[in-house]
């Protein structure tokens, strides 16, 4: 199941890793669901992406759970009888920014250090340090971008320390999670961004390892050319690596951010994968990606480096967008599996239909980045409608013949479908178990605002729901 902790409900305006997620977990289990899929899970930026984070190590605190700071006694049960009225369907980010920071930072005014938080620091000295002492730059800054922090900047000790409370919290709660997981036969898949937030704690520490001007800002930034996903490419504004000199120090950096990520879920899956093959670079200041060039990335020079200091790694390789036999070459020589979404199987390209599907395979109905598939349908027999002798008439062709359909019930139709596939893991977004529309899509890619807000309720979930899912699961093998 394909679920972001923020989207689970609750009283506090946004998911989080208290009780609603072990409540989530109960119903994985009762589905007999073997696996949960969440979006990266660092500190979101000002377009509250989880694919742009101030941290490639840190936990975002807004994941962390108010309930749960009750039971440790860092709060008050006063201090929770005042929640503002939010939203249960979207996250108002915000609104809830400014409720969890001040709610977080009155749990830190009661803590006390313990064995527990002393060990915690000293074991991640190497990034909470610099972590801590940006965010707090940034606070003392008013939150300009780092390039711009005054030179003589300089912030309270007691700040920094507050920055490191949140990490040991996220933490500690996380863990407190994935035990509860655990026990239950539930592995959780991860999600590594390919890139960090240019505004970021990694490149404020380690500007040598990115492509920026003396100044600090960026002089070429990632992105992808135009492709299904956007006409004019996507352009995500983050800065490019300099390969030559995480080379030089034997990829310190990726091997350790690689590490944390496997202490912190059971598989991961490697965003944007091609772009260790080969990344789509686009000078800082254009208005879209079009104008970009293919460079040559670190390859499996970077894995052998990787496998060398960690062994096996159970990763999964994001290989859709622009594919060359090239990334495909590099896919197969590291041993990472790679995807198959089923929106993507009536057009064109048949790799993503099930009858082309290997073992050594994850399938999706759809990703964070597709709309849902009720909403897909609906968009495609619209468009198909609008014109005659079209690719998208030819697609709702495709689609009735291939799943012997005429529309009803399309979501379960592409369920059955993946579920019924040779693929080792089948992954269903929770919209798609839902039957939710367009209104309930997490993300448009190449849309900047708007997005990673949708949110679910408990009243949407019908106990024949989790019956038919739990005997489709059982009578699939899965």
């Amino acid at each position: 199941m394909l679920l972001h902790v923020t989207s689970l409900p609750g009283e506090y305006g946004i998911g989080d890793l208290g009780p609603e997620s072990r409540r989530f977990v109960d119903f994985l289990e009762q589905g007999k669901q073997r696996l949960w899929c969440v979006l990266p899970l660092g500190p979101t930026g000002s377009e509250n992406s989880p694919y742009q984070s101030r941290s490639a190590f840190a936990g975002n605190p807004l994941l962390i759970s108010p309930q749960l700071l009750l039971e440790a006694g860092y709060i008050a049960r006063k201090q929770l009888q005042a929640v503002p009225r939010f939203s249960t369907s979207h996250v108002e980010f915000p609104r809830v920014r400014q409720y969890k920071y001040g709610l977080l930072r009155k749990a830190f005014s009661q803590f006390s250090e313990t064995r527990e938080y002393s060990a915690f620091v000293v074991r991640n000295h190497w990034w909470l340090e610099s972590f801590a002492t940006y965010m707090a730059l940034r606070e003392a800054n008013k939150g300009v971008e780092w390039p711009d922090f005054a030179k003589e900047s300089r912030c309270p000790p007691e700040e920094i320390r507050f920055h490191k409370f949140t990490q040991y919290e996220f933490f500690r709660q996380w863990g407190l999670l994935r035990k509860y997981c655990r026990a239950r036969n539930i592995a959780i898949m991860g999600d590594m961004p390919f890139y960090v937030e240019h505004d970021s704690a990694d490149v404020w520490s380690n500007p040598q390892l990115f492509d920026l001007y003396q100044d600090g800002r960026p002089r070429t930034v990632g992105g992808v050319p135009p492709d299904y996903f956007s006409r004019n490419g996507q352009l995500w504004g983050n800065p490019t690596y300099r390969w030559r000199k995480l080379e030089e120090t034997g990829f310190k950096w990726w091997v350790d951010r690689f590490r944390v990520a496997l202490e912190t879920v059971d598989l991961l899956r490697l965003d944007h994968f091609r772009g260790f093959e080969s990344f789509w670079s686009v000078r800082a200041g254009l208005a879209t990606a079009r104008e970009g060039r293919w460079v040559k990335g670190p390859g499996a020079r970077l894995f052998k480096k990787v496998l060398k200091e960690l062994g096996h790694v159970p990763f999964v390789a994001e290989n859709l967008g622009t594919i060359t036999p090239a990334v495909e070459k590099l896919r197969r020589q590291v041993g990472f599996p790679g995807m198959a979404v089923l929106q993507f199987a009536f057009g064109e390209d048949a790799t993503h239909r099930p009858d082309h599907y290997v073992r050594d395979l994850i399938s999706y109905t759809g990703t964070h980045d597709n709309n849902t598939t009720r909403g897909w349908w609906n968009d495609l027999r619209r468009s198909a409608a609008g014109r005659n002798h079209s690719a998208e008439v030819a697609a709702v062709k495709r689609v009735k013949s291939y799943l012997q359909t005429e529309g009803r019930e399309i979501e379960w139709r592409f369920i059955h479908a993946i579920l019924t596939s040779v693929a080792n893991i089948a992954v269903l977004p929770m919209q798609d178990l839902l039957g939710l529309g367009t209104e309930a899509r997490m993300n448009l890619p190449g849309r900047a605002k708007g997005n990673w807000g949708w949110r679910f309720t408990w009243k949407q979930i019908k106990n024949a729901m989790v019956w038919r899912l739990r005997d489709l699961t059982e009578v699939t093998g899965r």
